[in-house]
């Protein structure tokens, strides 16, 4: 199964929407991703979520994972609709929880052939974990660079 990750700011416009349902379908048709994980903490975060949830009505066999960066035990989360699981990393429970949600997004960037970002702030977790990605060879596809 191939997975995508999301990654991106909390204020991202909602302009990219399309760019973003644009992307999903390109990652289902032409690469054959079936699995989309996505945190839950921005504007980026919604978006990325609406767009794999839209795809999924028009595509069988795409699943829509949370991705947890905090113990669901510690941090219970009602799962959302249109989600199909949740994902808690191995390994998380050690990492101290101001840093959980950057430890969280670059363990995923460590195991997805596929990351779709909105990164074009410097400086940024989302530009550093689209980078850092890039240098390990995960497919990147940042939709900043297509919307500016």
């Amino acid at each position: 199964m191939k997975s995508c990750f999301f990654i991106g700011h909390r204020d991202t416009p909602a302009e990219i929407y399309g760019e973003l349902l644009r992307g999903v379908e390109n990652l289902i048709c032409d690469y054959g991703v079936s699995e989309f994980i996505v945190g839950h903490y921005g504007a980026f975060d919604r978006m990325a979520a609406g767009a794999v949830i839209e795809a999924k009505k028009k595509y069988s066999g795409i699943s829509l994972v949370m991705l947890l960066p905090y113990h669901p035990g510690e941090c219970p989360i009602e799962l959302p609709e249109g989600f199909d699981s949740t994902f808690y990393p191995p390994g998380m429970e050690r990492v101290p929880r101001k840093v959980a949600i950057v430890r969280a997004n670059r363990y995923m960037a460590e195991h997805v052939e596929y990351l779709l970002s909105y990164a074009w702030h410097p400086g940024s977790n989302a530009r550093e974990l689209t980078d850092y990605a890039l240098r390990r060879g995960v497919k990147v596809t940042n939709l900043a660079c297509i919307s500016l």
